[in-house]
């Protein structure tokens, strides 16, 4: 059984990927940092439906606590799937933008990638098979306003998938990159009504976590062998 590790598995997109790989046969280890309860109630749901889970925690800020926990998980057996979905944002318009904001948007999607993906690879190589599929955004294409922090980390992840997918190409692993637009979620319930995503998407709906998580289990299966380095956007047309 392949075994996946998901960050920031506890919100939307996360759980729903979470859900998507275990129905797929694959042994699912949700992260979490900071909603460890929801984390942990993911788990028990997936294991009651017959699927083989794991909890896991741990700040991906941080290096060496990284590395610490990873070789732990990997002594079992390699982590073959890794989907780097763990992130924040914090807005503000630039010139108004404090220092914190930048360096802890930063931190966690570009630095947290470096992190978890890091210690995971040579045990993956020597598998010559693994998926590393990085979730990030629209903003990350287009930029948005409010958003120079965002779109520079997820701008950031785009060229460093790319750049590993070379890397790592003739190992058999694949590096894609998944760019979603309004998704449904609390957050984007918040900052979204109706009639702005009708205006702003050509669908004239937010797409559903699910939707999100039946491209994640695409380009984790081996019928994606010959797909990566790339940036694939699921926005309902949005660009």
């Amino acid at each position: 059984m392949k075994r996946a590790l998901v960050t920031g598995g506890s919100g939307a997109i996360g759980a729903a990927i979470c859900r998507r790989l275990a129905a797929d046969g694959i042994h699912v280890i949700v992260h979490s940092h900071q909603n460890l309860d929801a984390a942990r109630e993911l788990c028990e749901e997936l294991i009651q439906q017959g699927h083989s889970a794991q909890l896991t925690h741990f700040d991906v800020t941080d290096c060496a606590e990284c590395q610490l926990t990873l070789e732990t998980l990997i002594a079992e057996a390699p982590i073959q799937i890794v989907v780097n979905n763990a992130g924040i944002h914090d807005d503000a318009i630039f010139p108004g933008m404090h220092p914190e904001q930048w360096h802890r948007v930063i931190d966690v999607s570009v630095n947290g990638f470096f992190n978890v993906t890091k210690p995971l690879m040579m045990p993956m190589i020597r598998t010559r098979w693994g998926r590393i599929v990085t979730i990030t955004s629209i903003s990350g294409i287009t930029g948005n306003r409010g958003q120079t922090n965002y779109a520079a980390a997820k701008g950031a992840l785009h060229a460093a998938g790319k750049s590993l997918a070379l890397e790592l190409a003739s190992r058999g692993i694949t590096v894609n990159s998944v760019a979603p637009g309004i998704i449904e979620s609390p957050m984007t319930e918040k900052t979204f009504d109706h009639e702005s995503i009708a205006r702003l998407v050509p669908m004239k709906r937010a797409g559903k976590p699910e939707e999100v998580a039946g491209l994640v289990s695409y380009l984790t299966s081996d019928q994606a062998a010959y797909v990566t380095g790339q940036v694939i956007s699921i926005n309902g047309g949005m660009i």
